[in-house]
């Protein structure tokens, strides 16, 4: 039977596979490309967003739960009663106060009328070594009782009582002990004077007891900022717990909405610790020009040990966001797979199975679970150690290195005890 060759011909297969995908293509080609770049702007947006926020964030935190506590901010101020420059300055302040309202002549007064003017007289030549003689005294004694721990308990009350100077400078609340005049924090001293009139009049110096009340000044703070500061202090005691909370849902966000989200995980991680970076040097650099425009009667070095102890604890979380940026984004790329990140790998299983090996030990049932659970093994211990240095009280750079000493340490531990100890089969030769 000849073939019919008016019947159709079956259409070619491969003819109709490669229009199909020229068509697919030729969609792609008109599809809007809008979609994924939108995404991407957005995604970087949020992660720019939350690096300019993350300085925010610290200040609020640091204003909201250490100058805003009292608790916490006497526990701040409370060591500067031990601190030399303190002391000094704190000595000179109440000598001079003291001097200021003790009349020398009237160590005398109890001399017979007749003898008066001969004491006048005399009193009128040896006037600057009496008193030089009289300052030593005072000076003296308030210096020891400053160094005493009378002084730091008084220290401490006064800066308990009067709640915080900073907050009442900057919400402009309250009165007694602390006070703000113009642009300058101050803390009457008065309870030191009155506890050295008595030290004075128990050394012998009588006269003391007859001083009237006196009040003298300790500047805890002096700036022109000061009083631009008290609109902005309220708000951000208000975002100290809300200001962190949306910079990590932005951070977040970005990564989510990103293609590419271990990059942008290393991106928005790197950008966060980068904007705590920039508050760090913001504080280095408004120390030095703060100490630099204090009147000549403020001690420089009193003022710097304040400086300090007050952003103190903004420098530990400048710290921490740093630390955390850090560790976040090099987890990341090192779970990636890009070149380098694996050969980073490959020399640290390598160097360790080789150890390993070398020991002769072999995993067995649990070198097969942490073989099969390796992965979230890793991560457990990255987010542990960063939990433990969030929650650690005031975390120095010795605590930081050490916790991530323990957390490379546990690293390597899981990757010795990684041993499926599975057969492997021989490549045919």
């Amino acid at each position: 039977m000849e073939p019919d060759h008016d019947q159709p011909k079956p259409p070619d297969e491969g003819a109709e596979l490669a229009a199909l995908r020229a068509r697919v293509a030729e969609l792609e080609a008109r599809a809007p490309a809008r979609r994924p770049r939108a995404r991407s702007f957005l995604a970087v947006l949020l992660v720019l967003v939350a690096a300019v926020l993350t300085p925010l964030s610290i200040v609020s935190t640091w204003a909201k739960n250490q100058i805003g506590d009292t608790d916490n901010y006497v526990a701040m101020m409370a060591p500067l009663a031990s601190d030399p420059d303190v002391r000094a300055a704190v000595t000179d302040r109440v000598t001079g106060a003291v001097m200021r309202h003790l009349d020398v002549k009237a160590l005398l007064s109890d001399v017979s009328p007749a003898d008066r003017p001969v004491l006048d007289k005399a009193l009128s030549k040896l006037n600057g070594p009496l008193t030089t003689g009289m300052s030593d005294f005072v000076h003296g004694t308030v210096e020891r009782f400053v160094a005493g721990d009378a002084f730091a308990r008084i220290w401490t009350d006064l800066n308990r009582t009067a709640q915080s100077a900073t907050v009442k400078a900057l919400s402009g609340s309250g009165g007694g002990a602390v006070k703000l005049t113009g642009d300058t924090v101050t803390i009457d001293l008065a309870p030191v004077v009155d506890r050295v009139k008595q030290r004075l009049v128990d050394r012998g110096l009588g006269i003391a007891a007859k001083l009237p009340e006196i009040h003298t000044d300790f500047t805890v703070l002096t700036s022109d900022s000061v009083g631009k500061a008290k609109k902005w202090f309220r708000a951000l005691q208000l975002l100290g717990f809300w200001l962190p909370l949306v910079t990590l849902v932005l951070a977040a966000g970005g990564v989510l909405l990103a293609v590419r989200r271990r990059r942008a995980l290393v991106t928005a991680a790197l950008a966060v610790a980068a904007g705590a970076a920039v508050l760090g040097l913001a504080v280095w650099l408004g120390r030095a020009f703060y100490l630099d425009s204090l009147p000549s009667e403020v001690s420089q070095p009193a003022a710097g040990s304040v400086f300090d102890a007050l952003v103190g604890r903004m420098r530990a979380l400048v710290r921490l966001v740093v630390t955390l940026g850090v560790v976040v984004a090099l987890a990341a790329w090192l779970t990636g797979e890009g070149r380098a990140a694996t050969r980073v790998r490959a020399m640290w299983s390598g160097g360790i199975g080789a150890v390993r090996d070398a020991a002769g030990f072999t995993g067995g049932p649990v070198g097969r679970w942490v073989h099969r659970a390796r992965r979230p093994l890793n991560w457990t211990v990255v987010v542990v150690a960063a939990v433990v240095l969030v929650v650690w009280d005031r975390p120095t750079d010795l605590v930081t290195v050490w916790i991530a000493l323990c957390a490379l340490f546990v690293l390597a531990v899981v990757e010795f005890l990684d041993d499926d100890s599975s057969p492997r089969m021989a490549a045919p030769g």
